[in-house]
């Protein structure tokens, strides 16, 4: 009899616990996006558009498999991923038949395409290639058509809304747990030089010039936000602040005029184009190749930062990407080697690889003009 007490006993437990868990899981969720917006899906979300095609990488930070969640999105990270995006087809063989909404740029994205795809949400960039918070025509008859969006930022103003837009997308996604994983991690990181930084009240701040190639277009900088908001934060001057915006094109006689002292390239080329080879698959001498091309150009060649070997390059892709905190450590070494001289970016997306990521990445993303 006692025995058959302790049978039963254990058997309400398990109820009781499988109870619960389906009662929260049907608990609606509620959340505040990056614009201000609150939004309340009745549940996790298993069919997603992305407004980015390129937040394809976000998705794999928090879902092993982020093509089986997506019911559609735009083809920019076809355009934009290089090599990376080839992984992501090799490893993911339904992403060649994910429907698409638009190819790059908002004039391209179909409304009647996504809601036709009868998505549980559309996840937007607040400022993007895609549709974003200005995009009012979208908004509407999205709602009208009962479809949520949420929008998240890691393109206009990343250093604030990159913590913010990791926890939306775990509500959302269900993966609140994988989210706050990250954002320790992410955390982690940033407050090491916001307190090495705090005890350098008299820092001198050295100017940056940021050129983010995107191959024959004339290169733009960042402004008052994107990656211009990490030179500050890192104790750099970014001469790009006289920008009216977060990305634009600087004028080069004010450049040269400026005689920064640091000189970085973005860029995404694969071998054989314009620009600053580095990325998936791709080695160091192919970059070193791309990277001294670039400083050699009579453009930029008057440059102190040049003249001096300061010449350093990256991925492009961490301008838009929670990715940014790999960024964030090789801008801090490169603007302040006497104090963050040891920091290790490729170190920094190992570990990413290692807890994060569904698609390693693996190649250079990070590289200084050997001398």
């Amino acid at each position: 009899m006692k025995t058959q007490q302790i049978i039963i006993s254990k058997a309400v437990a398990v109820l009781v616990a499988v109870t619960c868990f389906f009662q929260l899981q049907a608990q609606p969720i509620t959340v505040t996006d990056v614009v201000g917006r609150e939004v309340t899906i009745p549940k996790p979300a298993k069919r997603v558009i992305l407004g980015e095609g390129r937040q394809l990488i976000t998705l794999s930070l928090l879902v092993e498999d982020p093509t089986a969640i997506i019911a559609g999105w735009t083809g920019d990270f076809a355009r934009s991923g290089g090599l990376l995006f080839e992984e992501y087809r090799s490893r993911f063989p339904a992403l060649d038949k994910l429907p698409l909404i638009g190819t790059s740029g908002k004039e391209t994205v179909s409304t009647e395409q996504i809601i036709a795809l009868k998505p549980d949400l559309a996840i937007f960039g607040a400022g993007s290639h895609g549709p974003d918070a200005k995009s009012a025509d979208v908004i509407r008859a999205l709602e009208a058509a009962g479809i949520p969006i949420v929008f998240i930022d890691f393109r206009l103003h990343p250093f604030k809304n990159t913590v913010p837009s990791m926890e939306v997308l775990g509500k959302v996604l269900g993966k609140e747990k994988r989210a706050a994983d990250f954002i320790a991690f992410y955390n982690r990181r940033i407050n090491h030089i916001r307190s090495t930084l705090a005890k350098q009240p008299t820092l001198k701040r050295p100017k940056v010039y940021m050129e983010m190639i995107r191959g024959a277009v004339p290169p733009g900088s960042p402004g008052k936000g994107n990656l211009g908001e990490f030179i500050e934060f890192v104790g750099g001057n970014n001469i790009g602040t006289v920008l009216p915006g977060e990305v634009g094109t600087l004028n080069m006689e004010y450049v040269i005029s400026e005689q920064p002292d640091v000189y970085i390239a973005t860029g995404i080329a694969k071998p054989g184009e314009e620009g600053l080879v580095i990325g998936q698959d791709i080695y160091t001498y192919q970059t070193q190749q791309s990277l001294a091309a670039l400083a050699a150009r009579p453009v930029v060649s008057p440059l102190n930062a040049i003249k001096q070997g300061r010449v350093y390059g990256m991925w492009h892709l961490f301008y838009d990407s929670p990715l940014n905190i790999a960024a964030v450590e090789a801008i801090a070494k490169w603007t302040h080697p006497e104090l963050f001289g040891k920091l290790q970016p490729h170190g920094v997306l190992k570990e990413i690889n290692d807890r994060f990521l569904a698609v390693p990445l693996k190649g250079v993303y990070f590289a200084e003009l050997e001398k």
